[in-house]
């Protein structure tokens, strides 16, 4: 797809927002699993860089980044059993 037409359809969308005003509850719920999320990117990538010495490595994507940020540390340790025992 032309960069330009992308470019121009999420202006449109960013202005179309900014007129009608944006709802706020569904944003806010996007925007909590949004941080959620990243907050469970960052969970895995401390758990490989540590982990790394024991041979433990869970691959970070958004499957696994949202099982550990949902589910917090103990999602963490469960995708690392996982790994080590199942798979």
């Amino acid at each position: 797809m032309n960069p330009v037409i992308v470019i121009a359809v999420i202006s449109g969308l960013i202005v179309l927002l900014l007129i009608t005003g944006a709802p706020v509850k569904p944003l806010r719920f996007v925007g909590q699993v949004a941080m959620k999320v990243m907050i469970g990117a960052l969970f895995l990538f401390f758990l490989n860089a540590f982990g790394s010495q024991y041979g433990i490595h869970v691959p970070i994507n958004l499957a696994t980044s949202s099982i550990s940020g949902i589910l917090g540390i103990p999602g963490v340790v469960g995708l690392a059993v996982i790994q080590m025992w199942i798979v």
